[in-house]
Parts: structure tokens; sequence; C-alpha cells
């Protein structure tokens, strides 16, 4: 199947400062992919051109086969967003919301079987003032899904969580994309796109960085581990290697007894990350 967005050299400045520079990267359909960056990065300019609110000034864009921002309703109908902050829907109860919302599809889910799908079946006649934070949220995600999106845009979806509300919303959106939805996500929590996303885009100062699956993301060839240990003396030992099981099996012939506190450590996701924001503002 083609892509579900493709972006080519993607440019953007505002009054003379550039915030997009040659952006490229693709999207598979059905998968989920998060967008990654500091803050002033180009993660909002970039996504606010594919979700049609913005004009780039080059570069090519496609979004489920349309230039997004000269498409009309048909395309709209196909794309779902929750942004980071919603408006305050007041008195109107949750099943009313999703009501309404429904009637501006031309082919939308049930509105009992979005709710159930955002665990919100017991709360369907409160009025969403008094729902909880995270209770709110997952009614933002029923109005962005309740017009069967092919593709659904999430801007920092879980900001503000507690960690258990966070990873009942993991799954929430992990059962979206079984259902054939594409995801983009932007986020600044690290574990919640090391959960999600299939590949994750990083931006910096308007250029991508890199892309590649969480687990390969900014990962050398020689990257290798650091093995840790305490020593005779009560020193910390800490040796970088590319093969720690030869290091631990030296260190411990030749101390002759069993390693204290004998660590292996990858870096992470998020020491990646950090490594290649700092690179790259060096």
């Amino acid at each position: 199947m083609p892509n579900a967005i493709e972006v080519e050299e993607l440019s953007k400045s505002y009054k003379g400062v550039r915030v997009l520079d040659r952006v490229s990267f693709q999207i598979e359909r059905n998968s989920c992919v998060a967008v990654l960056g500091p803050n002033g990065a180009g993660k909002t300019t970039t996504v606010e051109i594919l979700e049609g609110y913005r004009t780039p000034d080059s570069g090519r864009v496609s979004v489920l086969g349309e230039t997004p921002y000269g498409a009309g309703a048909d395309w709209r109908s196909r794309i779902g967003i929750v942004l980071q902050s919603a408006g305050d829907l007041g008195e109107i109860r949750v099943k009313e919301a999703v009501d309404f919302f429904s009637s501006l599809y031309p082919n939308p889910r049930p509105t009992d079987e979005v709710i159930e799908l955002v665990g919100l079946t017991e709360q369907r006649k409160f009025p969403v003032r008094v729902l909880s934070g995270g209770q709110r949220r997952r009614v933002d995600v029923a109005l962005g899904i309740v017009g069967r999106p092919e593709l659904l845009f999430l801007d920092e979806p879980t900001t503000g969580f507690d960690p258990e509300a966070r990873r009942q919303f993991w799954v929430l959106i992990s059962s979206l994309k079984e259902l054939g939805t594409t995801i983009v996500l932007t986020t600044h929590y690290l574990e919640e796109a090391e959960a999600l996303a299939d590949k994750i885009v990083v931006i910096n100062r308007g250029r991508v960085l890199t892309e590649g699956p969480p687990d390969q993301l900014g990962r050398g060839p020689e990257e290798g581990c650091f093995v840790r240990w305490r020593g005779d003396d009560g020193a910390r030992v800490e040796i970088h290697t590319t093969n720690p099981t030869s290091l631990v099996a030296s260190a411990y012939e030749e101390s002759g007894r069993e390693l204290i506190d004998l660590e292996v450590y990858r870096p992470s996701l998020e020491d990646r990350y950090l490594r290649l924001i700092s690179e790259e503002d060096r």
C-alpha cells in the first residue's frame, strides 16, 4: 500500500527565520510514528502542515494521497486530530458530545462503540466538566476517532497524566492501531514513544536528525554498553565495552571472587535521544 504520509524537502520560514529546513520522512499505513524534538524544533509546524493548517514555502507533502493544504471536506473526514488542549464542553454530556461530532461525518462509528472504546461507558451520561483530567482526554480522543479516521494526529496526549492514567491511555492507542488507524504522535515522554511507536522521527533546529525503530534510534555499530561493579576498595568500577560477556569473565578471573553489585547497562532511548540533540546543538 502507498504510504499514509510522504514528506520531501519541506521548508518553512517565518519573518526570515527558517523553522523547517528540507525536512523529509515517510509514514507507513497502519503504523504509529512519534515525532520527537525539543521545544522550538519545528515539530508543531511540521504537524500543522500535515494537518492542512499551514502551507510550506517549498517541498512536497502527500497525506492519504492528497496535498493537505489544498484538500477538501472528503479528505478532512478521513483524518482525526486530538489537540494538546481542547475547548471547554461545559454542561454537555459525554454521549451528547460524541453524538454531535458523529453527525458531522459521512460514515461515523456508532456512539456507544466509541464511548466503550475509550473506556467511558460508565461516564456516558456525565457532564464533561465533572470528569477527571484523564477522562476528559479520553473524550478528546473519542471526538477525534468518531469519524473512523484512517489517520489520527495526537499532540502530546498524556501531558499532565499520572502514571496509571498514562498506561491506560497507551492501551487505548494500541487498540486504535490494531483497528488499522495510522497514528502520528508528538510527545515529550521518551518512555511513551518507546512503548507506542513503530518508528521515531527526531527533529531539531528544523531538520530531521535521524529516524528509525525505537530500539535502533541513534545506535551506532560500536555503541556497546557499560559494565559496572564495586571493587575491593569499595570504589565503583565502570568500563565501556562491546563484549560485556568477555569483560565480566576476565574481571571475575582476575579478582578471584564474585563481582559485587555487577550491572550491565545499555544506553536507553532517552540517553541516545539526548546525545543526538546535544551533538546537534554543539
